[in-house]
């Protein structure tokens, strides 16, 4: 496989680094909905936010089918693991953690689940054995989210 070109690297970190900055405002909202309401609250909004946005999307854009074949039943779980996602960082904001915890916790879960899903080849992944950096990346991470958590708001 070759490698993709300096500005497709950049294109794909500012994407990457975009996304993460939008996962935060994202657990910030929802956060701040279940303050208001309820974790159950705090999880349809954005739900029932993305299916209306997702549906003006396929009016406008009106894309093409790729394939007439069905997709795999386990994919449907997204939705599933994304409400639980949502309510899990909504109670967990409003918590000791706060926001920089809840994401900082949040992206090291990510990395132990995506380095279990490599080594297994998981979804249709090609298999992967992690690499010493991969690892290092991981400590670095749980590191950085303890001292956030236990020294990072001052009080």
């Amino acid at each position: 496989m070759s490698q993709p070109s300096q500005s497709k690297q950049i294109l794909y970190f500012s994407a990457a680094f975009g996304a993460g900055g939008l996962l935060s405002l994202m657990v910030l909202f929802n956060g701040t909905l279940a303050a208001y309401g309820s974790l159950f609250f705090a999880s349809w909004v954005p739900h029932l936010t993305g299916t209306v946005a997702a549906l003006l999307f396929l009016i406008i854009l009106r894309p093409k089918r790729a394939e007439v074949k069905r997709p795999p039943l386990w994919v449907y779980l997204g939705g599933v693991s994304g409400a639980v996602t949502v309510m899990l960082t909504s109670a967990t904001l409003n918590s000791a953690l706060a926001l920089s915890g809840t994401i900082a916790l949040g992206l090291a879960g990510q990395m132990v689940f995506s380095l279990f899903a490599d080594m297994r080849g998981l979804f249709g992944l090609p298999q992967r054995t992690p690499l010493r950096r991969d690892y290092m990346a991981l400590a670095l991470i749980i590191m950085g989210s303890l001292v956030l958590i236990f020294f990072g708001s001052g009080s």
